[in-house]
């Protein structure tokens, strides 16, 4: 159990620590509106490490269900959706999380069970 615990906080740290390193770098305020250019380059890199976060998710709850991805996803829309309540100024961000990001948590546990079905095949 405290596995499955740690699984879901470890893919959350990473969908976490990811964006906010994205915005530390680049000197942006998540609550503000950006160019469109930055908001496609923060969709493609949101997307990117949902994905990972969901996989990882998987490597350490050691399961093949999407349980945990859909907890995860679900941590991820709501967290992003009371950011969205409770902050003043553009709620981009927040609107990715939930519309793009929380889904790519899924995805990736999925990816990352299908790999894992192909290598137990071909081997």
């Amino acid at each position: 159990m405290m596995r499955k615990v740690l699984s879901v906080i470890a893919g959350y740290a990473i969908f976490a620590v990811s964006s906010i390193l994205l915005f530390i770098v680049t000197s942006h305020d998540p609550h503000q509106d950006a160019p469109m250019v930055f908001k496609i380059a923060t969709a493609i890199y949101g997307v990117f490490f949902s994905i990972v976060s969901g996989s990882v998710l998987q490597l350490i709850a050691i399961q093949k269900k999407l349980i945990l991805n859909f907890i995860l996803a679900f941590v991820i829309f709501l967290l992003a959706t009371i950011s969205l309540v409770t902050s003043k100024g553009s709620h981009w961000t927040q609107l990715f999380a939930m519309l793009i990001f929380a889904p790519s948590s899924i995805l990736g546990g999925y990816l990352k069970n299908q790999l894992v079905n192909k290598n137990e095949v071909a081997n």
